[in-house]
C-alpha cells in the first residue's frame, strides 16, 4: 500500500512516536504525503516540542501499561498541552479507543490503514504550522478543547467506572473554554470539535460552544457565562449511564430503547445529587433540560414557569446542536433550516430567548 501522491509542497512537521518500529514505516509513508515526519520512539519523546510541529501522531501498544504510563508522563506537560494529538489503534476494541482519549486523544486512526481517510484526518486535526504558531487563538482554542474533552473523560468514562465527578472537575475547565471561544470564535469552536469528536462528547461540547455564545450575545456577566458553560457540559450527563448501543445506533430507537434513553436527565441528577457539592441550578438543568413550555416534555411534564431562565437557555442550544451535528442516522441540517425547525415549535420554547438566539444561530453576529 503506498500513499497517494500530492503535489502541494508539504507544510507540516509531524512528530511520529512509536514503540512498533516494525509496523510503522507504512504510516510514515503515508503522512510524508503532507508534512515532514520526525519518526522516533517513545522513550525518545523530548519534554519540549519543537515550535515547528504541526501535532503529534502516537503508534503505541495500548495494552501495554509500561508504554502508555511513558506516553501519559511526556504529554501530561504544558509543552504538549495544546499539541494536537492522533492515535493509533491496533482495532476498533472499545479499550484501546478509551486509553487513547484519556491521553488526550484528538482523533483516532485504526489499522488497517487508509490512506485517503488517514490524510482527510492529518489535515483536519493538525493545522499547517505557520498558522498553527502565529495565532494565538489557535493555542486557545485548543486549550479550551483539550479541557473540554478531560471534562468528557470524567463523565462519560470514568463515571460510570466509579470515579465520581466533583464540581471542582468542571471549575478548571471553565475558564479555558470562555477563553477560547472569546479568542477564536464560536465557528471555529465548532469546526474543531465536529473535526475531532463523535457521538456524546461532540454534542456536549457543540452545546458548550453555543452556550457560550449566547451569553455572549445577551450580554451576560462573565460569572453568569460561567454558569453556562457548567450548564452545558453538565446537562447529558446520564446519557454515561445509557448502554452504548441505543445512544449509537444507527436505526430508529425502539419504544424500549426511548424508554431507556429517556431516563438519562434522572439518571444524571441522581449521581450528582448522591455526590453532593453541585448547586441547585446544575441539577436543574440536568433533570430539566427536555421539558418543554406546553407541558409536553420529561422527565416530570412541566410547563411555563415551572421551567428556570438557565434551562430555557440550556435547552435552546441542545437542540439547535442537535440538529446541525452529523448523526449516524441522518445528515446534519444546516443553522438556517435548523432554527426554522426550532421556530416551528409552537408554544415549547421560550419565543423571546429563541429569536435572541437567531444571530448566534445563524452565525450573523
Amino acid at each position: 500500500m503506498t500513499a497517494p501522491a500530492i503535489q502541494s509542497s508539504p507544510k507540516r512537521r509531524l512528530l511520529l512516536a512509536s514503540d512498533r518500529s516494525d509496523q510503522s514505516s507504512e504510516l510514515a509513508s503515508i503522512l510524508e504525503a503532507v508534512g515532514q515526519v520526525d519518526t522516533i520512539s517513545t522513550s525518545e519523546i523530548p519534554d519540549t516540542p519543537a515550535r515547528e510541529f504541526s501535532g503529534i501522531v502516537v503508534d503505541i501498544n495500548l495494552r501495554s501499561p509500561e508504554s502508555v504510563q511513558q506516553v501519559r508522563n511526556k504529554l501530561r506537560g504544558d509543552a504538549y498541552r495544546a499539541l494536537p494529538r492522533l492515535f493509533v489503534l491496533a482495532d476498533a476494541l472499545h479499550h484501546g479507543s478509551m486509553q487513547a482519549w484519556a491521553l488526550g486523544a484528538t482523533d483516532t486512526i485504526a489499522r488497517p490503514f487508509d490512506p485517503e481517510g488517514i490524510l482527510q484526518r492529518i489535515r483536519s486535526a493538525f493545522p499547517d504550522t505557520v498558522s498553527f504558531d502565529a495565532s494565538d487563538g489557535g493555542k486557545a482554542l485548543n486549550r479550551g478543547v483539550a479541557a473540554a474533552q478531560e471534562v468528557m473523560v470524567k463523565i462519560f468514562e470514568k463515571l460510570p467506572a466509579g470515579t465520581p465527578l466533583k464540581f471542582d472537575d468542571i471549575l478548571e475547565a471553565e475558564t479555558k473554554i470562555l477563553r477560547a471561544i472569546k479568542k477564536s470564535s464560536l465557528r471555529e469552536w465548532l469546526t474543531t470539535v465536529g473535526r475531532h469528536h463523535t457521538g456524546s462528547y461532540r454534542h456536549c461540547l457543540f452545546v458548550t460552544g453555543f452556550a457560550v455564545a449566547f451569553g455572549q450575545r445577551l450580554g451576560m456577566r462573565e460569572d453568569d457565562q460561567r454558569r453556562m458553560v457548567r450548564a452545558a457540559l453538565l446537562h447529558d450527563v446520564g446519557k454515561a449511564f445509557v448502554p452504548v448501543e441505543i445512544l449509537d445506533k444507527t436505526g430508529k430507537l425502539t419504544d424500549e430503547d426511548m424508554r431507556v434513553m429517556r431516563m438519562h436527565p434522572r439518571l444524571g441528577y441522581d449521581a450528582l445529587a448522591a455526590e453532593g457539592g453541585f448547586p441547585p441550578e446544575m441539577l436543574d438543568v440536568v433533570l430539566h433540560h427536555h421539558e418543554m413550555l406546553d407541558g409536553t416534555g420529561y422527565p416530570n411534564g412541566l410547563r411555563g414557569d415551572q421551567i428556570s431562565d438557565i434551562v430555557r437557555l440550556t435547552t435552546i442550544v441542545d437542540i439547535h446542536s442537535a440538529l446541525v451535528e452529523n448523526r449516524a442516522y441522518r445528515l446534519p441540517y444546516t443553522h438556517n433550516r435548523a432554527f426554522s425547525i426550532m421556530e416551528a415549535m409552537n408554544g415549547k420554547l421560550d419565543k423571546h430567548l429563541l429569536q435572541a438566539f437567531r444571530p448566534v444561530a445563524l452565525g450573523k453576529d
